[in-house]
């Protein structure tokens, strides 16, 4: 399924939370709600936006990460990452 930046979770859908929360957030890297290089906002208010745990938070950001929209700094925070070309929105993890 294909998330868009103003999507909410659904608990109905086949995908899992995590899943559709990397989705948002990948569509507001793309929209470009965050620069690159510019922090995204914290785990603990994403949870609290989409009513999700921190764990499920973590694990979607940790998808962004692997994939190369994101990276994290410990004790900093988590930082857009620069693209020389923006994957597709539907990119399933072929980023290795």
């Amino acid at each position: 399924m294909t998330y868009g930046p103003d999507g909410e979770i659904e608990r109905d859908v086949p995908d899992a939370p995590f899943e559709q929360l990397a989705g948002i957030l990948r569509a507001r890297i793309q929209r470009g709600d965050w620069k690159p290089n510019r922090a995204i906002t914290s785990e603990s208010r994403l949870g609290d936006e989409f009513g999700l745990s921190r764990p499920t938070v973590r694990r979607a950001i940790a998808l962004l990460v692997d994939e190369g929209w994101l990276f994290v700094r410990q004790g900093r925070g988590t930082y857009v990452a620069e693209r020389t070309a923006q994957a597709p929105a539907d990119d399933s993890g072929d980023a290795s």
